[in-house]
């Protein structure tokens, strides 16, 4: 896998001394969004349909450092809108890894050559770059031109300047598996880690005829590990094993919404980072007050179709812990392409989804003119 050794290391101590403390909920990783404007208006994304006056927002450094130690998570990603555009985002960044906590700051990569200078390299620093595939696929994913070769050139420069980088990709519907699989050599050989996940259905997203359901999603990945085995690749996936396994279907998982915890311009986000239920004005209140019960699939109908790694990576960490010999031989044997696939989630009790966009949105903008 890609993630480094040293930060295996660390987080798998810090689970650890979770489990054995006793605690059942505890975060991994904290998604910090200190802004939701962006430079792209991308056709699958559902964060940026919002009024000038909360995309004008932003978190200020302070507020993301006392997050990050309100929450305690050992990583944090940091993505948005595109975090670049943050006055600020170097100092965020330089105070979370003066903290000692591992920054994965999520970015377009159209302004990350002119803002290299901003940041030093280090171990607890890494630069996730949005490429959805090959130039042509990407290109029109996020609807623009030219936005796969700008990627690409930041990439190498940041590489040549000692950073770390990795590259996330979310998946659609219509998505041929053979492409994906020329997109993770092509990744592979670039030298970056790769994050792939399923696109998360957001219900305000432009297009809305191109998420995977569960079963698409579980076939399209043992197509592309098929494809991967064939070939005798092995890709720089970073991932656990036991989440690979679960997007393939072999794996019987319930989403850990609190595992991966939320914070941005409106406060804690309920019940994740893709679906916004609700604010908590700490992190604390988020996690004593949230009905975890009533969220993830089979029990809400937003929830009814997400596989994304930010609901299930950390379920299958916990469960590696649990299993340790289970995770060590499916990592040795790789993803099973073949075979029965695990028992399906029932979909026939889960409540029905309710429509609370409109009525946050109108909240926050009431805070603002009352400010």
């Amino acid at each position: 896998m890609a993630v480094p050794v040293f930060q295996q290391f660390k987080v798998g101590m810090y689970v650890l001394k979770q489990r054995l403390s006793g605690r059942k909920r505890y975060p991994l990783v904290l998604m910090l969004e200190p802004l939701f404007r962006c430079n792209l208006a991308c056709a699958g994304c559902g964060k940026i349909d919002y009024p000038n006056a909360i995309l004008n927002r932003r978190l200020t450094p302070q507020e993301c450092w006392e997050a990050a130690e309100e929450c305690g998570a050992p990583i944090v990603a940091i993505p948005g809108g595109e975090p670049l555009i943050h006055k600020d985002i170097g100092e965020i960044v330089e105070g979370l890894v003066k903290r000692r906590k591992f920054v994965s700051l999520c970015t377009n990569a159209l302004l990350l050559e002119k803002k290299l200078s901003l940041f030093k390299p280090s171990p607890y620093l890494f630069f996730s770059v949005h490429l959805d595939g090959l130039k042509e696929h990407h290109d029109k994913a996020v609807c623009q031109d030219g936005v796969f070769d700008k990627a690409i050139k930041a990439i190498k420069a940041a590489q040549e300047a000692g950073f770390q980088v990795n590259v996330n990709a979310t998946i659609f519907d219509g998505y041929p598996a053979v492409e994906l699989a020329d997109f993770l050599d092509y990744a592979t050989d670039m030298g970056v880690g790769i994050t792939i996940s399923p696109g998360f259905a957001y219900e305000r997203a432009p297009d809305q005829e191109h998420f995977l359901n569960r079963a698409k999603t579980k076939n399209f990945f043992r197509d592309v590990f098929r494809i991967g085995k064939e070939r005798g690749r092995k890709w720089n996936l970073s991932h656990s094993a036991l989440y690979l396994d679960f997007i393939a279907g072999n794996q019987e998982y319930r989403c850990t919404p609190w595992g991966m915890p939320t914070r941005n311009v409106f406060g804690w986000q309920r019940p994740c980072y893709l679906l916004g239920e609700g604010y908590a004005k700490t992190y604390t209140e988020l996690m004593e007050t949230t009905d975890w019960d009533s969220y993830g699939t089979g029990r809400y109908e937003k929830c009814a179709d997400c596989m994304a790694h930010c609901g299930y990576e950390p379920t299958a960490a916990v469960d590696a812990m649990a299993n340790p010999i289970k995770a060590f031989f499916t990592a040795l044997r790789g993803v099973r392409t073949e075979g029965p696939m695990a028992p399906e989630i029932d979909l026939s009790r889960q409540r029905k989804a309710v429509d609370v966009h409109e009525k946050l949105v109108k909240t926050e903008l009431d805070k603002l003119d009352a400010a």
